[in-house]
């Protein structure tokens, strides 16, 4: 084979696509629009073997455009440069635009974007981007309003599935010559290890079928050893720096949230085996120590603390136990938001008013001048009176009456609002006050 499984195979026409029904289904107002020819510049938005590049060659299969496939890894603006030429050259002559597919577009820098623009504005091309970063943080804001965003969903099981038979079968351009047979738990360890990427199926299956021997009957047949045999490791959907890595962190930190300490447990692993640092996955949980348990158990934030301190001591791959049992403990503990609530309406406070001064009585005096100026004037002494509490007030005139904080009904909470009714008892009782 001089071309690998994937490439050969790749679909010719919408008949043959699989996936993205919702925009190749037939009636689709995208795929009509390549039917009827009236397709403008667009972005292709997915995950690794979804689609995206052989959407784009069926579009030019269809629309019977030119077609030019530029890697934005390995080719710049120099390149751009020659395929618009010829296509204006088309337009001259043929009177037709060509399709520019971009792989990877979102390699390209701002400049490299900017060089696109007039080209796409003017017709010249029909740009039909790929990309598996969001398109709203890595293509230009000028560029992005001139193309539509279509977005490609990984392949379902289903999908895979099917596209694993009919490479099977097909004789042409796939391994039907090859007469093979696949026993049943191969084919669904074929459809699982693929997590919605096609490629990494259908290379474990060329390799198996060109590794396996026929038998007495002339047949090969292909077993789930022979598949695994095939592989090294199983590929991890996941990006240290791109949006996944937020989306995982994003539904470990609202599992932990939502006290579902198997779905915590999961992503925490969905991260780990992805290679996320793990320093940083113990920096959420310390934050999540502190923004979502709080004080309803003051405890939460020791264990991320301690966590933190282990990860760093042991690295990784023996920090996982440490930080598997700071998600359970986090997801079970009691769940507070009151301090960040509290740190909220303080930050609203500061810049929404007038920074009151500081109050003459808690001000020290360490000169003269500021003792003659009435510093520290009044102040008493906590320590000096009874139950080590004097009753006054710290807070400027102006918010001596605002509340930030106030405790939740959960865990050690319930013990704190205890101690701030005490105290605000005892003032009372104190000033003659109900402040």
């Amino acid at each position: 084979m001089t071309q690998p499984l994937a490439e050969k195979f790749r679909p010719r026409s919408f008949d043959e696509y699989v996936g993205q029904d919702h925009l190749v289904g037939i009636g689709k107002l995208f795929r009509r629009s390549v039917e009827e020819g009236s397709l403008s510049s667009c972005i292709f938005w997915g995950p690794p073997g979804c689609g995206k590049t052989s959407l784009a060659k069926v579009i030019a299969n269809v629309t019977k455009k030119p077609f030019v496939a530029f890697s934005a890894v390995l080719q710049g603006v120099k390149e751009v440069r020659g395929i618009v030429d010829e296509a204006e050259e088309h337009i001259k002559v043929y009177g037709v635009n060509t399709i520019l597919f971009i792989d990877e577009i979102h390699r390209f820098n701002k400049a490299q974007q900017d060089a696109l623009l007039p080209h796409v504005e003017k017709g010249t091309i029909i740009l039909i981007g790929a990309t598996t970063e969001n398109p709203s943080f890595e293509i230009i804001g000028a560029l992005l309003s001139r193309c539509q965003v279509y977005v490609l969903n990984a392949l379902s099981d289903d999908n895979i599935a099917d596209i694993i038979r009919r490479v099977a079968q097909d004789k042409e351009r796939g391994l039907g010559s090859y007469d093979i047979s696949i026993n049943e738990d191969a084919f669904k360890f074929l459809v699982n290890i693929s997590n919605g990427d096609v490629r990494t199926s259908l290379n474990a299956l060329e390799l198996s079928t060109l590794g396996t021997k026929k038998d007495k009957d002339g047949k090969r047949i292909i077993t789930l050893e022979v598949v695994k045999e095939s592989l090294s490791t199983r590929k991890i959907a996941y990006d240290k720096g791109g949006e996944e890595h937020y989306n995982l962190i994003s539904a470990l930190h609202k599992s932990l949230r939502g006290s579902d300490v198997q779905a915590g447990l999961y992503w925490l692993g969905r991260m780990i085996e992805g290679g996320a640092d793990p320093l940083y996955i113990a920096r959420r949980l310390i934050r999540f120590a502190s923004e979502d348990v709080g004080l309803a158990d003051p405890q939460a934030l020791v264990q991320a603390i301690a966590v933190k301190d282990a990860v760093h001591f042991l690295g990784f791959p023996e920090c996982n136990t440490a930080l598997a049992q700071c998600v359970v403990y986090l997801a079970t503990a009691p769940k507070s938001n009151s301090v960040y609530v509290a740190v909220q309406a303080v930050e609203h406070s500061i810049h929404d008013t007038r920074n009151e001064p500081v109050p003459l009585n808690i001000r020290n005096a360490p000169t003269k001048l500021m003792d003659q100026l009435g510093y520290g004037e009044g102040y008493e002494y906590d320590h000096s009176n009874k139950e080590h509490y004097s009753g006054q007030t710290f807070l400027p005139e102006a918010l001596k009456r605002k509340v930030f904080y106030r405790p939740g009904e959960f865990g050690f909470e319930k013990e704190i609002k205890k101690r701030i009714d005490y105290w605000a008892a005892l003032k009372a009782k104190l000033t003659g006050s109900k402040s």
